[in-house]
């Protein structure tokens, strides 16, 4: 019932702000937010047909060694992502997002919904979209990132890519200078392979992967998602967002089984460029709060953090070859999860089952939409006592494009 209410609550206060800001024109460049990434991308139309297409691919090479060990040489191909949009009529469109992972091992369907245009401020969404919950999860293309592997904070505490089955309202309001933007939904959710599940942790990225998530929520109780988004057109975006629902079998039938336990996330990201659009950084910070039965074991944590801070700067723009706009970057990641935040009850020492990680890296993109880049991944990892870590240095050099 408080989901329902929540959702209530947001909706009136934006429909409130609507009678006081005036709604232009979001094509400007400058308006653009991550909520914007699902319909920001190269999509070619088709001759003479509603419908357009596109989508990237990604693949590269790596070679690692843990612990002065060499884990070998071997190539990855990573994902190979189709987009389908088509606009069926005036202020009707529909997008799909189907992605093929680990060479078509994996095929999952990230976005198919359908929009319903109302107005720039108010607007209808219904169907298989991607949760608004941090920014990464919203804006993970690889041809926009200079870095191979997805943050750790964005797959390990955000189980990034998060879609799922539902509905909601969205809408963005621009006034002076500054683009306000918001999304909330109410859809399926976790299941409680959030605990019981093979890394014998709290993984909201094992709850995740349930096969029947799109049709039908394993708590029978929907779950809530909404974010806010600020832009300041000369300064950058900063965004809230959080994430509540049951990941429990807390009835069957009528009959109750357990009390609801709720799993839930907050997430703060931002993002700006400064020195003339040559120094980019952005990055994400999320916490995560789980209810857990009594007496369960100490491994299984009920709160876990994590964070990236990404910073890039652009060191040649210019001709290469016959590329008359291409670009030379330096970037470095900076990265932590902790999956078990807090200390053992009986001993009073901390509990450790973090994960530290740097990732410098160099790119190269030929044009905007493709990007060869070569990374240098350092990783630490701790147990859950603290013990001498594992320490895990890989060198990849891979490419991502849009096509």
């Amino acid at each position: 019932m408080k989901i329902y209410l929540y959702t209530i609550k947001i909706s009136l206060i934006f429909i409130f702000i609507s009678f006081d800001l005036k709604a232009l024109n979001d094509k400007d460049s400058n308006n653009i937010l991550n909520m914007d990434a699902v319909y920001n991308r190269p999509l070619i139309k088709l001759d003479n047909q509603s419908i357009a297409i596109g989508g990237y691919v990604e693949t590269n090479t790596q070679y690692s060694i843990k612990n002065g060990i060499s884990e070998g040489f071997s190539f990855q191909a990573k994902r190979l992502t189709l987009f389908f949009s088509s606009t069926i009529a005036k202020q009707l469109k529909f997008l799909s997002e189907i992605e093929f992972e680990s060479g078509g091992k994996e095929i999952n369907i990230e976005f198919a919904a359908l929009d319903l245009e109302f107005d720039p401020s108010i607007n209808l969404r219904g169907g298989i979209f991607v949760n608004p919950i941090g920014a990464f999860n919203q804006n993970h293309d690889g041809p926009k990132w200079d870095f191979i592997d997805r943050p750790l904070s964005a797959t390990k505490i955000i189980p990034s890519t998060l879609s799922n089955v539902g509905f909601g309202i969205y809408g963005k309001y621009f006034v002076s200078n500054w683009v306000l933007g918001y999304e909330t939904y109410l859809s399926n959710g976790f299941d409680d392979k959030i605990i019981y599940n093979a890394e014998n942790r709290t993984s909201l990225s094992a709850g995740k992967a349930n096969s029947f998530k799109f049709e039908e929520s394993f708590s029978g109780t929907p779950m809530f998602t909404g974010k806010i988004a600020l832009r300041n057109r000369n300064y950058g975006e900063i965004g809230i967002s959080y994430l509540k629902g049951v990941y429990n079998k807390w009835q069957n039938d009528g009959i109750i089984l357990d009390k609801k336990r709720n799993v839930s996330i907050i997430a703060l990201d931002f993002n700006t460029t400064l020195i003339e659009n040559k120094l980019n950084i952005n990055g994400e910070v999320a916490k995560v709060f789980v209810e857990l039965q009594e007496g369960i074991a100490p491994q299984f944590g009920n709160e876990q953090v994590g964070f990236y801070s990404d910073i890039i700067y652009n060191i040649y723009k210019g001709r290469v070859l016959n590329w008359e706009n291409a670009k030379i970057s330096l970037g470095f990641r900076c990265e932590f999860v902790d999956f078990n935040v807090g200390e053992f009850y009986e001993t009073k020492t901390k509990i450790f089952d973090e994960i530290w990680s740097i990732t410098p890296t160099l790119s190269f993109r030929p044009v905007g939409s493709s990007v060869i880049k070569i990374n240098y991944k350092y990783e630490i990892n701790y147990d859950i006592l603290g013990n001498l870590p594992k320490k895990i240095g890989s060198i990849q050099f891979g490419f991502s494009t849009y096509f």
